[in-house]
């Protein structure tokens, strides 16, 4: 493949859930930045202390140390072929460095924006519920479960309902993310590397759209 896909997508798009199953079915590497800053809080290699340190101050991850975090996790024999990046670049000065990665690495960058409807982000993003339990996630509007606020696995579970999945805080994210995201976005598509699929309808609808690009 020798590519690098740049998924791009609002906080509930479901980019997180295709990744997953890009890696599932074809084999292709799902590269999370979360993932990794989660990592290196239990690695002993200089990088991953510099990291932890940082962390431990209450500062932001720098875009040089993130880049470093990602040429690392990269570099691995897994991702020799391509892989999927999510989460990463959300910046204009982190997508040119990815740039610099790519040429190093002999890959391609194919960025693709999964596009969903400002309302219907609102209604996944307010509607979630999630059971303690198992971590099975539902939707009051579009999944609900069969008994009103129970798991339909664990009938004694009692479903959680994030305090930040509220209208306001909801609608703070989606704005930051327009704010940060709207630039990367501009960046690809004036190099005419961004391609857009619908992130609305049925799961494998959407799968398809992407298996298609890539």
């Amino acid at each position: 493949m020798n590519k690098i896909i740049v998924l791009i997508g609002a906080p509930g798009a479901g980019k997180g859930t295709q990744a997953r199953l890009l890696q599932e079915r074809r084999g292709i590497p799902q590269i999370s930045t979360g993932d990794m800053f989660r990592e290196m809080k239990t690695l002993e290699t200089p990088l991953a202390r510099e990291v932890q340190e940082i962390m431990a101050s209450g500062k932001l991850i720098s875009d040089d140390i993130t880049y470093r975090i990602v040429l690392e996790r990269t570099s691995r024999e897994d991702c020799k072929n391509g892989y999927i990046l999510d989460g990463y670049p959300r910046t204009a000065v982190q997508a040119e460095q990815l740039e610099q990665l790519a040429a190093e690495q002999s890959m391609e960058i194919q960025a693709i924006e999964v596009d969903v409807p400002r309302e219907e982000l609102m209604r996944r993003l307010t509607g979630r519920r999630s059971c303690p339990v198992c971590g099975e996630i539902y939707n009051i509007y579009s999944k609900p479960p069969k008994a009103e606020g129970r798991c339909d696995h664990h009938t004694e579970a009692e479903l959680v309902h994030r305090a930040d999945d509220n209208e306001a805080s909801v609608a703070t994210r989606l704005a930051t993310y327009d704010e940060q995201t709207k630039p990367l976005i501009d960046y690809y598509e004036r190099s005419s590397r961004l391609a857009k699929v619908s992130g609305s309808g049925e799961l494998e609808e959407i799968y398809s759209q992407l298996d298609k690009l890539i």
